[in-house]
């Protein structure tokens, strides 16, 4: 069935914010629905975004056109006055062409492949001592019993300072990395800006790229053992060169999102279902190896990155839906992972679910997250670190309740008031 009874908008604040009643509507009715307001057709049930997904030589990830659209809307309905300070600082940045997230094979393993090494099971698990520490700095500074905002003092500040360690940014520019890189990472949310607040971001821009680019140059000289200093160093055997500083910073920036904002994400949905759920606190306390079930759990139930798009590159069909070359599909991971059909009773935590891995937050096929091991490296020893010593949480009372942002990439949750209670720091 190509069509909803209704036509839906799926672009509007209160679907964007609380959009599973849309999704199940569009699996059960229109699971390939073309969407007016967006222009392109979204797909939303398990099994078709799994083929799509799979399917790259017909569903491409070269929709670059898709994110240029996007800011070339917002610049234009930007003030006179601020399309001008855009304009001079974006004839100061260095051209950032596409690597990784946004191109097909054999093109996206030229460059995936340079940084493979990072992610490998044995270097994974030789980060582990480092990674908890950055953890237990964070709850040394948890009240025994009293109130925490968990974005701000927990899910932001971890994945931030993990990634920030990986790349090797020096202690000094940890303070202007941290603003910039929520900035950059921000931008894929698509939520409407104040003409001041796209300045501010597109200056943080140009001041990393100068950040970055100054790293690059100091570890061509002087490597040390961080992604910047393989970057630098790295070279594309096919053409016998180095990479450019734009291609070395859009691997960086690809992985500011991944390494990031996505990990944040996940912790902040987490705690929030622990809060809602409180007989999962004590079910993973008395049994620890369930956190890493919850963790798939948590992944399936929020995506923090709802969906991506895809360029169609010849006339097919999908789901019975004829779709034509040059179209664009939008694959939202936050329907599929909550697909029925999949996974059986989809909108409850289940710490029992076979397979809770085939969820589809980490994306599939080629295009699958290699930062994915180091984000349930950071998201199971964090839940751990959060119960232990009987640690329990729950909603502030005093704030109201928290709210996803508006988003239609990324989901997140931009504050959480928590109370903590019972158990000793420091115990367990």
């Amino acid at each position: 069935m190509a069509e909803a009874t209704e036509p839906l908008t799926l672009f509007d604040t209160e679907t964007l914010k609380r959009p599973y009643a849309t999704y199940k509507r569009l699996r059960d009715e229109a699971p390939v629905y073309f969407s007016p307001d967006l222009k392109l057709h979204v797909v939303t049930r398990y099994d078709l975004v799994r083929e799509a997904v799979r399917d790259t030589e017909t569903f491409s990830s070269r929709y670059d056109g898709f994110l240029q659209e996007s800011r070339r809307i917002a610049f234009e309905m930007a003030a006179p006055e601020v399309q001008a300070e855009l304009l001079r600082i974006d004839a100061e940045m260095i051209p950032v062409p596409p690597t990784m997230l946004t191109l097909d094979e054999p093109d996206h393993t030229r460059y995936r492949s340079l940084v493979n090494e990072l992610f490998v099971a044995s270097r994974i698990k030789a980060s582990e001592g480092a990674v908890q520490a950055v953890i237990d700095d964070a709850l040394a500074a948890f009240p025994r019993e009293g109130a925490v905002e968990f974005m701000a003092d927990f899910a932001f500040p971890v994945p931030l300072t993990i990634i920030a360690q990986r790349l090797g940014i020096p202690e000094a520019d940890r303070a202007f990395f941290d603003d910039a890189a929520t900035a950059a990472a921000a931008g894929l949310r698509l939520t409407p800006l104040t003409g001041e607040e796209m300045v501010r971001r597109a200056q943080l821009a140009l001041d990393l790229q100068k950040l970055l680019v100054g790293l690059v140059e100091a570890r061509r000289k002087d490597p040390r053992d961080d992604m910047i200093s393989i970057l630098a160093n790295s070279r594309l055997v096919d053409e016998d060169r180095h990479l450019t500083h734009g291609e070395i910073l859009s691997i960086l920036g690809q992985f500011l999102v991944a390494g990031h904002e996505t990990t944040s994400s996940a912790f902040g949905w987490g705690m929030l279902l622990l809060c809602e759920n409180p007989e999962l606190q004590d079910a993973m306390a008395d049994d620890p190896a369930r956190i890493k079930v919850f963790v798939e759990e948590t992944l399936r139930m929020e995506a923090p990155v709802q969906g991506l798009p895809r360029l169609v590159t010849r006339d097919t069909e999908l789901g019975g839906v004829p779709l034509a070359a040059g179209a664009l599909i939008m694959l939202r991971y936050g329907a599929a992972n909550r697909d029925e059909r999949q996974f059986p009773d989809p909108d409850r935590v289940d710490l029992e679910r076979r397979k809770a891995g085939a969820q589809l937050a980490f994306g599939s096929g080629v295009h699958h997250c290699i930062g994915a091991p180091l984000a349930r490296q950071e998201l199971n020893l964090g839940f751990a670190a959060l119960l232990a010593g009987g640690r329990r949480f729950a909603l502030d009372p005093g704030h109201e309740p928290p709210e996803a942002e508006a988003s239609f990439i990324l989901r997140n949750l931009p504050r959480l008031h928590v109370c903590v209670s019972a158990g000793a720091l420091g115990e367990g």
